[in-house]
């Protein structure tokens, strides 16, 4: 067995008994445990690249897809012993063996895909960032989202969000956000966006019911308010118009970055993303995103806006902005990975 697999396992749950999904951390525990049983799923899992298991967040990987059993209808015997049910270790090892045994092809050919949430609580922070990016240029946004997975997150001026007891965005919207907020509140001044795109590697069209479902797969089974807030996103998403373009994300800036463009703003933004790219990639969007900074003017700003995992605690994500002309980063927000709170410091 590779110690780092097994490393990574149980700092997942962890992280999970961090992020209030006491299921999740049963879950993963278990698991850990037994990764040494000698059944081709499992195998595959012991077997996976030490220096990919984080990266490729390989236990939520096996977790979305014993949960895409449950919640397709696939495996009744787990769903009964998934939450809201209370379930001893024994009994849900059982249910979990039995499921891996039953559904073999469909567990090895779901290890194959990264995870992808799409966690819409992420939203609360992210528009704020957005309100400082529109009160410090005064110009309407042309957003672009790296690693945009369905979409849901294009949405985010049309979700209701709730700062510090003071309502913004769209009063009639059935995503509502509601972070526990610190810290003085945003600038609360309504945003025009002129255009919004998106791209990533492998986009989930959200009106396939299929890449549907892999999506609210990873949606943690116990955490009820995500799920709530997951569907309420997909059905804006179906309505709208905005597509997610398949394309690599360094390719598609480039193309997107490579003029200015006058009288708005141009965002590129991504959330809990960065890690997912591979160092090569990493280092060419950097570029890109520099070369960006560089050809921008008063009359076509550009921003970066990032929550991504905090530099100082890992633990922990934080929201990043950088805008240029100027070029200096700032560090306006701390927050949950899920959007559960948020602790502000920008302007």
């Amino acid at each position: 067995m590779k110690d780092k697999v097994l490393r990574h396992f149980r700092l997942q749950a962890d992280a999970c008994e961090r992020l209030h999904s006491p299921f999740m951390a049963q879950l993963l525990r278990l698991l850990a445990d037994n990764l040494h049983w000698e059944h081709p799923v499992f195998t595959m899992v012991r077997n996976w690249d030490p220096d990919r298991v984080k990266d490729d967040a390989l236990a939520l990987r096996i977790a979305g897809g014993l949960h895409a059993l449950v919640l397709s209808g696939q495996a009744v015997e787990l769903a009964d012993v998934y939450p809201p049910a209370e379930t001893s270790d024994e009994v849900l090892l059982g249910a979990i063996r039995d499921a891996v045994s039953a559904h073999e092809s469909y567990l090895l050919h779901f290890l194959t895909f990264p995870p992808q949430t799409n966690e819409v609580g992420r939203s609360a922070a992210l528009a704020a960032g957005f309100q400082v990016v529109h009160r410090e240029t005064g110009m309407p946004l042309r957003t672009l989202e790296l690693g945009a997975s369905a979409g849901l997150n294009l949405n985010w001026d049309s979700f209701r969000i709730d700062y510090d007891g003071v309502s913004w965005g769209s009063d009639a919207s059935n995503v509502h956000l509601q972070p526990r907020w610190t810290g003085k509140r945003p600038p609360m001044t309504p945003v025009t966006v002129s255009d919004r795109q998106g791209c990533d590697l492998s986009p989930l069209d959200i009106a396939d019911d299929d890449l549907a479902l892999r999506l609210r797969s990873y949606v943690w089974a116990d955490q009820r308010d995500r799920r709530k807030r997951l569907e309420a996103a997909i059905d804006l998403a179906r309505t709208s118009q905005h597509m997610v373009i398949a394309a690599s994300a360094e390719a598609w800036a480039r193309q997107q970055l490579a003029v200015p463009q006058s009288g708005v703003v141009t965002v590129l933004y991504h959330s809990v993303f960065w890690q997912y790219l591979p160092d090569d990639k990493r280092a060419a969007l950097t570029d890109v995103i520099r070369e960006a900074g560089r050809k921008a003017s008063p009359d076509a700003p550009f921003a970066h806006l990032a929550l991504e995992p905090d530099r100082d605690q890992k633990q922990q994500a934080a929201l990043y902005l950088t805008l240029w002309p100027g070029g200096e980063e700032r560090k306006l927000a701390e927050a949950c990975y899920h959007g559960r709170w948020v602790r502000w410091s920008g302007g």
